[in-house]
């Protein structure tokens, strides 16, 4: 790297310490430490500018959407939309009738499965998913398969908790109709090779959603370029607030898709004698959205875009890696997976603590991680373990935060006396 090259990477690299003021949470003190806030693949903390966005909504202009000719609704709905507007941006959608509106990437999911993929499958038909998803994205598909008689195949994965294209084109059949994948793994935080397995299954002719709810917080989506039918993220992963995510789908599928839900504002027209559905996205949006989560979360996207999606992914990689590095050389901790890609979380155990030990002795340090199978359990039986500790990373995470996880580590081996 020149010197020129070496300024401009100094110039724009991110500051997380400037970036901390931004969130008013990290501010205080837990068991009179200060906060070490490490559970981010859970739900990421809110910045100001998020939190004002919802207060201003509800303080200013808060009304029901769509349906109003008063100042009130117009504004709101204008504000809505906007986010949505906000979150096609963010993806690089191609147009904003093709981002709906969910609670969440869980909702994406079901929504999916009961309105595109349910119609399509037939007894023996195959649905196939990774060893690696979250439960969010086994259990709807367990659903479809006992409501249809559909089978769902699983692509393994590896030791270092990895698959490749050649093991998901393997899982593929004549019988398979639909192909459901994390793009980022919770637990282990491997990246998948999204762009290349979208590709491959579609040149078997199979359609494929993403589960894009840990990779949208740490690196720069497109759904474009990853050519992807479906893209499914929450709003609470990406700094926003709960109760609301978007399901990215071409609009072309979406138009083909019968309603998730019926109720007011996702009809054209109603009588006794029938109803015309109202075009997507709002077929997908029945009923009164979450009018200031919507608003906060375009606020939440904007923030990231403002503060930059590569110079996050290049801030969280070194962290991520010193992380992975450091909390291994731990005596008695043995990392789980060993990806050559990771994202966002480093999970592990330790030889004589239970996760949920580790988690509260941490605590008591001010230390927040996640203890648990992390909604993953088929994944912590394919490493042996009925839990791991998770420490999960965001851009305000710091060097010295996973230094004071080390040196939490140590002490909870001190308490179950291996004195380190």
């Amino acid at each position: 790297m020149s010197a020129v090259e070496q300024s401009v990477a100094v110039a724009t690299r991110l500051d997380p310490h400037a970036l901390r003021r931004d969130f008013p949470i990290l501010a205080r003190e837990v068991h009179g430490r200060p906060l070490v806030y490490l559970d981010n693949a859970a739900s990421t903390q809110k910045p100001q500018a998020v939190i004002d966005a919802e207060l201003n909504c509800y303080r200013r202009y808060y009304a029901n959407v769509h349906r109003g000719v008063h100042t009130l609704s117009q504004e709101s709905t204008a504000a809505f939309e906007g986010a949505r507007g906000r979150v096609r941006r963010f993806l690089n959608a191609p147009s904003e009738q093709e981002i709906v509106f969910v609670r969440g990437t869980t909702e994406a999911i079901n929504l999916v499965a009961h309105s595109f993929v349910a119609p399509r499958v037939k007894p023996g038909d195959e649905i196939v998913v990774t060893h690696m998803e979250h439960h969010s994205n086994i259990v709807p598909w367990q659903l479809l398969c006992e409501r249809t008689g559909a089978v769902l195949r699983v692509v393994p994965i590896t030791d270092a908790g990895e698959f490749t294209v050649a093991d998901v084109e393997a899982a593929l059949t004549p019988r398979t109709r639909f192909l459901s994948l994390v793009h980022v793994s919770n637990v282990l935080g491997t990246v998948n090779p999204v762009r290349e397995i979208v590709a491959a299954a579609k040149a078997h002719g199979v359609p494929v959603l993403v589960d894009g709810a840990q990779a949208t917080p740490h690196m720069p989506v497109d759904v474009q370029a990853l050519d992807a039918d479906f893209y499914a993220f929450s709003g609470h992963k990406v700094y926003g607030p709960t109760g609301i995510g978007a399901l990215y789908g071409r609009y072309d599928l979406l138009a083909e898709m019968t309603p998730y839900q019926g109720g007011g504002d996702m009809i054209r027209s109603v009588s006794f004698a029938g109803t015309e559905y109202a075009d997507p996205p709002a077929r997908f949006e029945a009923g009164t959205p979450h009018i200031a989560g919507a608003i906060g979360f375009g606020a939440a996207v904007d923030y990231l875009m403002e503060v930059g999606l590569e110079r996050i992914a290049a801030h969280e990689a070194e962290l991520v890696a010193h992380a992975a590095e450091a909390v291994a050389a731990v005596p008695g901790v043995r990392l789980i997976g060993a990806p050559r890609q990771r994202a966002g979380a480093v999970s592990f155990v330790m030889k004589e603590a239970h996760p949920h030990d580790i988690a509260t002795i941490l605590d008591q340090q001010g230390i927040a991680i996640r203890a648990g199978h992390h909604c993953t359990e088929p994944l912590m039986e394919r490493y042996g373990v009925p839990a791991t500790a998770r420490a999960s990373f965001g851009l305000y995470n710091t060097r010295e935060e996973v230094d004071a996880l080390v040196e939490g580590l140590h002490k909870v081996n001190r308490l179950f006396g291996l004195g380190t």
